[in-house]
């Protein structure tokens, strides 16, 4: 073989190895949730939108209010990327809540917030105690060896089998 070919193979390789590298960087980019096809949320307008123009244009919300189920819509959608080993990262999101008059159908107010408005919720260490002892893994296999009764045989008594 001669020897530029043999140089050629080596640069191919190396060549290869780096695209190769430089592929497995790019994060893997989802989008989850509300997709706006015709419409976007920002283009319904508070006092002329109603709740049909709403559902005609935009479809049916992610989700709705918990307290006031007919009167805030919310439109949620984001965007993650998810690199190589790493858990996924939010880089986008948007929720868009649209909120109705209370006893008509018309549209009130048009609110969006992204990323920025979230807040973090820190979760709380303490534990609500539960009554009662704690068992060790051996007191719970071995606990309830010998506290079982047998089967009772006698006639005619309700709810037992007969021993056929």
């Amino acid at each position: 073989m001669p020897r530029h070919a043999s140089a050629f193979a080596l640069r191919a390789a190396l060549a290869a190895a780096l695209l190769g590298s430089a592929v497995a960087c790019a994060p893997v980019v989802g989008q989850n949730g509300f997709q706006a096809v015709d419409a976007k949320p920002m283009d319904i307008v508070a006092g002329t939108d109603t709740k049909a123009t709403v559902l005609a244009r935009l479809g049916s919300p992610s989700t709705t209010s918990t307290f006031e189920k007919d009167q805030v819509w919310y439109y949620i959608s984001q965007l993650t990327e998810k690199y190589t080993f790493r858990r996924p990262e939010v880089t986008q999101r948007s929720v868009t809540e649209i909120t109705f008059t209370e006893g008509s159908d018309q549209v009130a107010d048009v609110r969006t917030l992204t990323l920025a408005d979230g807040q973090a919720v820190g979760m709380d260490g303490r534990e609500t105690p539960t009554r009662g002892r704690r068992l060790t893994v051996l007191e719970q296999l071995l606990g309830n060896v010998g506290r079982g009764q047998l089967p009772r045989t006698e006639e005619n008594v309700p709810g037992q089998r007969r021993p056929d």
